[in-house]
């Protein structure tokens, strides 16, 4: 996986920053960028969308990292519960239009399909950035109750 400027791709998903950041299904390359930009005792927690449900704590930022809409649903609640308020939500997922991915491009997650999926949970969609050449982060915000 090629990442795109990874020199200050931490920087633009804001991931240096927070005292708790949940990784979900992130690539090896993704996930020790991540770990290697964070100092100071800042916790960086990976784990796979199976797994999620075994995570008790909270985290000021969540990234997961799904390309197709198989099993999406559960694990998208399982981040949002996750989720401090007014922390952050990152989704990155397959462009449509891109070759390369290994999920055909009928069955990946669309933009459209996060913004009504987490709207149920007063999340916002407000940033994208791009990863790689194939995928893209999406940001979604919960607001502070």
């Amino acid at each position: 996986m090629h990442l795109k400027n990874p020199a200050d791709l931490v920087g633009r998903l804001e991931l240096a920053g927070p005292e708790r950041v949940l990784l979900v299904d992130s690539p090896r390359e993704l996930s020790t960028l991540v770990a290697g930009a964070r100092s100071g005792g800042k916790r960086t927690r990976e784990t796979s969308g199976d797994a999620i449900r075994s995570v008790k704590e909270k985290f000021d930022a969540v990234l997961v990292w799904r390309e197709h809409r198989s099993g999406s649903r559960s694990v998208f609640e399982r981040a949002v519960e996750r989720l401090e308020p007014g922390g952050a939500l990152w989704i990155v997922t397959a462009m449509k239009k891109v070759r390369g991915p290994l999920t055909p491009a009928v069955h990946r997650l669309e933009l459209s399909d996060l913004v009504k999926a987490f709207q149920k949970e007063g999340l916002a969609h407000d940033r994208e950035v791009r990863v790689t050449a194939w995928n893209v982060a999406y940001r979604f915000m919960k607001p502070e109750p």
